[in-house]
């Protein structure tokens, strides 16, 4: 992922709040021909310190399920169109439209598994958590008629983190005021994308204070 030095992050902290946002990645390996293999899965994330482990499944007809070692997980952030009609220097030079958004790309290894327990374990701690997320209590029971077969169709992923990208463009190699003019424009337009960007902008901004 291309990251010109003043968009890059080092804080860890920012790729917790990547992944508590939207758990929904991308996992990118190389198939037999050459060409890169994408799959959108949800993922458990666990980060101790610097150690950083991602698990999922896919579906076991899906190619990418017999793929073990080097890939990448791209994460998704925040985005929107920022209107350089916003800034109050916009008559100054190099002022033109772009995009802010905040994302990730982890490289690392891949570790498949199809061990009926151990699937059982995953299967049942990605429903704990994302019916919770909604409000639900929707419970995996591997010794279920209809449950237990259901893990036959898939197979388990663990991908150890070895290197972290994180990108965070939002605005800050502008001004202050043109700062503080975008997240204004953002939060005026009222969308939930639009004002989720502003906080992001309003936490960068934080943080930066703070370590200044």
């Amino acid at each position: 992922m291309f990251t010109p030095r003043a968009f890059a992050e080092t804080d860890l902290l920012w790729l917790d709040r990547l992944l508590a946002r939207d758990a929904f990645v991308t996992v990118l390996t190389i198939g037999d021909d050459g060409l890169p293999e994408l799959t959108r899965v949800p993922v458990l994330y666990q980060r101790q310190g610097s150690q950083i482990e991602l698990r999922g499944h896919w579906a076991r007809a899906n190619p990418q399920s017999r793929r073990d070692g080097p890939a990448k997980v791209l994460v998704d952030g925040p985005h929107g169109y920022v209107s350089a009609s916003w800034y109050p220097d916009k008559e100054a030079a190099a002022r033109v439209p772009t995009w802010n958004y905040a994302a990730a790309e982890l490289r690392g290894q891949l570790q498949r598994f199809d061990d009926p327990a151990a699937l059982a374990q995953l299967v049942g701690a990605v429903s704990d958590h994302f019916e919770a997320s909604v409000g639900q209590q929707w419970r995996f029971d591997a010794d279920r008629p209809d449950h237990g077969p259901e893990l036959r169709a898939i197979v388990g992923f663990r991908f150890q983190v070895e290197h972290v990208q994180l990108k965070l463009k939002l605005s800050q190699n502008h001004p202050d005021a043109n700062q503080q003019a975008v997240i204004a424009a953002l939060d005026e337009l009222h969308t939930p994308a639009s004002i989720e960007l502003a906080q992001w902008m309003r936490w960068h901004r934080e943080q930066a204070a703070s370590s200044g």
